[in-house]
């Protein structure tokens, strides 16, 4: 199959997309069947809580989709429950993924975008994804590599499934040393 050639402007393009789908899968995995009360759980009085953390995502993710298609503005948004800030996050991250797919023109560089609101959200995800683990409630286990699922459906929150296996835990158990003469 002979692949058709591509600029280094729609590589950048397709890994900001790869980005966005990164993002879509670790945080559909972190904030998905997140216990009663994680939202306002705080493990310090100058911490923000989780829906503080979530609310702000979806302001990093608007503020992207906006220097994608021009007025860069800064606007925040009324926090609302945690079930409407984990929809806010999809929609948004659908919306980017929407405009990145399209034709239309970036009006600010990639490496703009990605090391703007992309790579503050993806550290914003693993907060919470600690204080989940804090809170007693960690997160399902992902597997590496798995972000070109969300390609998809980058606006769904990710579901794992029952039927993979563990992942491992480290190197493999070292054999005895009769048991590896045993099988030479």
């Amino acid at each position: 199959m002979e692949q058709k050639p591509t600029s280094n402007a729609n590589l950048k393009r397709e890994f900001l997309r790869h980005t966005v789908a990164t993002l879509a899968y670790r945080g559909g995995k972190t904030v998905r069947d997140a216990p009663e009360g994680f939202a306002t759980f705080k493990i310090g009085e100058k911490t923000r809580t989780p829906i503080e953390i979530l609310k702000h995502i979806g302001d990093l993710l608007k503020w992207a989709c906006l220097l994608a298609q021009g007025p860069h503005t800064w606007e925040e948004v009324p926090p609302q429950p945690w079930e409407a800030e984990v929809q806010r996050f999809f929609k948004k991250l659908k919306q980017l993924d929407d405009y990145l797919a399209s034709e239309a023109p970036l009006s600010n560089p990639v490496e703009k975008i990605f090391q703007g609101p992309i790579a503050d959200s993806l550290n914003h995800i693993a907060q919470i994804a600690m204080l989940r683990r804090l809170a007693g409630s960690p997160r399902t286990r992902s597997r590496r590599g798995s972000a070109s699922a969300c390609r998809a459906a980058p606006g769904t929150p990710a579901r794992s499934s029952r039927s993979r296996k563990p992942a491992s835990r480290g190197r493999r158990r070292r054999l005895p040393a009769r048991e590896r003469a045993r099988r030479r």
